[in-house]
């Protein structure tokens, strides 16, 4: 298990090498700079806000002096608002970690519930209906649907107010988010009970005379939440960074649009923090999800 782990987390630590690498240097290939869009400043303003930055000196040296910086816990300056760039990050992803958490629990409970009915009600019409609604819910996109709901409970109906800062209401933007993972863990979850509910550990258990609802919810149903905690766990970090649309449209001031303004501006400590956090989300979740493996099935090797 130590053995196991430790391989792990060594090969998350190359990965995330890997990605900031590669997001520093792709960066600074984009033509133009963070100071070419203001107008009124003259070359020789704009070379000397470049020294006092450090854009001036090479890729690789800005790349490392940037990655030094950061292992001492220094996440930048924003070059467009000269604050720290830490505070307004952490406050924006408290917004859309609440967002993005909400959006995965409903999805995962909703899933897993739906995704057993279907299991249980194979070619009945509870199954009918919920393939339905399931083939609805990842062929319309979230921005879509989010759009949708606006429009009607908001405009129309004027049930639910307006997404407010002041008075924030996550209620349409949880759905909107929620909708299409839960579809597609309706349906793992479908698969893999169907497939564990035909092995031979369950006829076993059936023969021994083992309570129904135990066969089903304590033997197959764990065996069949392997798949669906493969997918849950890079879908808490993408569901966070995917929102950056939803966010929009709600105007929320999560970290989605954080990342938009930031890319727009060419704020390139911004835009390599949210990276790097964001992509410490997606190798954090993609690490738990592992030891989760072998935790619920120790005969998974690294191999």
């Amino acid at each position: 298990m130590a053995k196991y782990i430790v391989k792990r987390v060594v090969m998350a630590i190359v990965a995330f090498i890997i990605v900031s690498a590669i997001t520093f240097f792709v960066m600074n290939l984009i033509p133009g700079g963070p100071f070419t869009s203001e107008k009124a400043m003259s070359k020789e303003v704009i070379a000397t806000l470049n020294k006092r930055y450090g854009l001036d000196k090479p890729v690789g040296v800005q790349y490392f002096n940037y990655m030094k910086n950061f292992l001492h816990g220094d996440w930048g300056i924003s070059l467009k608002t000269q604050r720290a760039i830490w505070p307004d990050l952490r406050s924006r992803f408290g917004v859309s970690a609440k967002l993005g958490v909400s959006a995965l629990i409903l999805a995962l409970i909703l899933g897993i519930i739906f995704g057993s009915i279907q299991a249980l009600t194979r070619n009945k019409w509870p199954d009918r209906v919920l393939v339905v609604l399931t083939t609805l819910g990842t062929a319309i996109p979230s921005f879509v649907l989010a759009t949708l709901l606006m429009l009607l409970f908001c405009m129309q109906l004027q049930l639910i107010p307006v997404w407010d800062v002041n008075h924030p209401n996550f209620i349409l933007p949880v759905i909107s988010l929620a909708v299409y993972p839960m579809a597609y863990i309706t349906r793992l979850t479908k698969t893999s009970m169907l497939d564990a509910l035909n092995q031979d550990y369950i006829t076993t258990a059936r023969a021994k005379g083992v309570p129904k609802l135990k066969v089903i919810f304590v033997h197959a149903l764990r065996n069949a939440l392997i798949p669906v905690i493969t997918y849950v766990g890079p879908e808490f970090a993408y569901i966070i960074t995917g929102s950056m649309v939803i966010e929009s449209i709600f105007t929320i001031p999560g970290l989605g649009t954080m990342f938009v303004q930031s890319i727009n501006n060419r704020d390139y400590p911004y835009i390599m923090a949210v990276t790097i956090f964001l992509a410490l989300l997606m190798i954090i979740a993609n690490l738990i999800t592992d030891i989760l493996y072998k935790i619920i099935d120790p005969r998974i090797t690294f191999e």
